[in-house]
C-alpha cells in the first residue's frame, strides 16, 4: 500500500466501536423476526443478540 501511495488503515484492534450496526432486510423477513421475538417475549434487539452470540 505504501508503494502505491495508499493510506494504511488503522488496525481493527485499535479501533473504537459503538456497539451499533444497521441491517437492511425485506419487510417480510422483518415481520417474521418481530413475530419470533414476540413469541419469546423479548425485543428484536435481544433476539438478534442471542442469535449472534450463539454463532
Amino acid at each position: 500500500m505504501t508503494k502505491n501511495e495508499e493510506e494504511i488503515p488503522e488496525p481493527l484492534v485499535d479501533r473504537k466501536f459503538s456497539g451499533k450496526f444497521v441491517i437492511r432486510t425485506s419487510p417480510a423477513l422483518h415481520a417474521r423476526l418481530i413475530r419470533e421475538a414476540a413469541e419469546q417475549h423479548i425485543s428484536l434487539n435481544q433476539w438478534a443478540l442471542q442469535k449472534l452470540a450463539s454463532s
